[in-house]
């Protein structure tokens, strides 16, 4: 394994995850927990079944079906009858949902000072080079 890489990726993981972690922020700001943030914020980019849903958050279906109850009733998501199968349902978001997923995606979204200050040819470089990573 390079060193290189494990240094590189450390160094991601801390700018990430230790120096500008938002999700603090997220629940701060939207006053729900950031786990349903994220699932809010799955279903603003597809309905999705609750099965699926679930899939998507890595959970069972049971705890998927609880976070789906709690926006519902926060007027953010709403189910409907599935039109292939109509023992399922989608979960879509409301017009509020889809504003409240913009708000944390715009959170998340926002880049360090740090990193703004970085010359556009560094930005540039240090773009190329993640796009190469992500796109593998």
């Amino acid at each position: 394994m390079s060193e290189a890489a494990i240094r590189a990726w450390q160094r991601m993981h801390e700018l990430v995850f230790e120096r500008y972690d938002r999700r603090k922020e997220v629940v701060d700001t939207l006053g729900m927990s950031f786990v349903k943030t994220k699932a809010l914020r799955r279903l603003a980019k597809r309905p999705m079944t609750m099965r699926e849903l679930a899939d998507e958050l890595l959970t069972d279906r049971p705890y998927a079906t609880v976070l789906v109850d709690d926006l519902e009733q926060r007027g953010l998501v709403e189910r409907s009858v599935h039109p292939e199968d109509r023992r399922s349902k989608i979960v879509s978001p409301t017009p509020a949902g889809r504003e409240v997923a913009a708000t944390a995606s715009a959170i998340l979204g926002r880049p360090p000072a740090s990193l703004l200050a970085l010359p556009e040819e560094d930005l540039a470089v240090l773009e190329r080079i993640l796009s190469r990573v992500v796109d593998d």
